[in-house]
């Protein structure tokens, strides 16, 4: 007997998906637990399983397209089972004709034509026929494509001033385009910048560089970083914190899990290096090497994007030096790093040329104020100039 596999609940509350890639094709024999097909939600690209083994009969939803949990991904028939072949039909269904007590009635066939309602309004625009098409959607469904074609007006769109680009927002954007929405209803936020002068810094990274390359660690400063503001929060606690707005209370967290910006061709996601506390400086580089490796190839796991304390974003690899970073909710701050650069200085009474990091710290000012800020900077802004002081600390 044919199974419906429709798309399961995915967990976090996640309500659909995007169909990334079909791992199997009608006709492929596959096994119980076998991925079948990936889907991207929420950051993370995820390899759904087959509940059962048997024949793929059918697929439903083409690469790109978005399905709701619960719907039909695809019919699984017994072993050996063949998909029936189809001809090509017009996008309709047949209703049934009139019955009555005397027999049918020798009425017109009727047509329902499968095509969304927008579908519809442009090709009433268009003086498209729909019953005429034959639809290349889903379940044979008429699309704004086929709708196009038939006028023969599938080609650039423009307004009126030229020819645009129409992109869909969705997948990782989409989520991305949600969640700043939800962090710009949600917090009052504030930018606060500063400098940081790391020529220590800087000359400790590259005496430890080599030996750390040969045993395929690549150093950089993030892990420097990342245990600066682990020590910071642990002196300014309602910076690793959130906020539940229902009963009025900050909950601090005593763990410190930083997230930190990763970009990737889809846009920015966020791994979360959990418990930086106790972590070494190598470990912390070794980590978000395979981190940072695994997000770029989608291949992170939805659990690795969670439970973020504090996020760290580095636009100073693209050579930006200060910036608004946008909180990554329901986190209270973020902080961006800059592109270091050669600055005269001065530093005991003397200019020099020294190595200084610009510094954004977007907060919560709902949580912290700018007195509190400004502590919070000058005691990160401290450990990342005297990285002797950052590694005493240090696990």
């Amino acid at each position: 007997m044919a199974f419906e596999f429709t798309l399961p609940d995915l967990g976090e509350g996640i309500a659909e998906g995007e169909i990334r890639k079909w791992l199997v094709k009608e006709g492929d024999v596959i096994e119980e637990h076998q991925p079948v097909v990936e889907i991207e939600t929420d950051k993370a690209v995820v390899e759904v399983p087959s509940p059962k083994k048997g024949t793929v009969l059918k697929l439903f939803g083409e690469e790109g397209d978005t399905v709701q949990v619960g719907a039909v991904l695809l019919i699984i028939g017994e072993a050996g089972e063949k998909p029936q072949a189809e001809e090509a039909k017009p996008a309709v269904v047949e209703r049934a004709k009139s019955v009555t007590v005397v027999g049918e009635l020798p009425e017109e066939e009727e047509q329902v034509v499968l095509a969304a309602p927008a579908v519809r309004a442009l090709a009433k625009e268009q003086g498209v026929a729909l019953e005429r098409l034959r639809g290349s959607g889903p379940g044979g469904s008429i699309s704004r494509e086929d709708v196009l074609k038939a006028s023969g007006k599938a080609r650039e769109p423009e307004d009126q001033y030229g020819p645009v680009e129409r992109i869909a927002v969705k997948g990782l954007r989409k989520t991305i385009a949600r969640n700043m929405v939800t962090t710009q209803k949600t917090t009052a936020s504030v930018t606060e910048t500063d400098e940081a002068d790391v020529t220590e810094l800087w000359d400790l990274k590259e005496r430890e560089e080599k030996p750390l390359k040969e045993q395929d660690v690549h150093l950089t400063f993030m892990p420097f970083i990342m245990k600066a503001v682990q020590h910071a929060c642990s002196e300014y606690a309602l910076f690793n914190a959130s906020l539940d707005d229902e009963r009025e209370e900050f909950i601090i967290k005593r763990y410190f899990n930083i997230g930190v910006a990763v970009d990737t061709p889809e846009g920015l996601i966020v791994p979360v290096v959990r418990n930086v506390e106790k972590k070494t400086i190598r470990e912390l580089a070794v980590e978000l090497q395979d981190l940072g490796r695994r997000t770029r190839e989608r291949t992170v796991k939805l659990e690795e994007l969670r439970g973020s304390t504090f996020t760290i974003t580095n636009y100073g690899a693209f050579g930006a030096a200060f910036a608004t970073p946008i909180i990554n909710y329901p986190d209270v701050a973020i902080l961006g790093t800059g592109r270091i650069s050669d600055k005269p200085w001065v530093k005991a009474g003397q200019i020099s040329i020294r190595k200084i990091l610009p510094l954004s710290l977007t907060f919560d000012h709902r949580v912290n104020d700018g007195a509190g800020a400004a502590k919070f900077m000058t005691k990160l802004v401290g450990y990342l100039e005297d990285p002797a002081s950052l590694l005493i600390e240090s696990a």
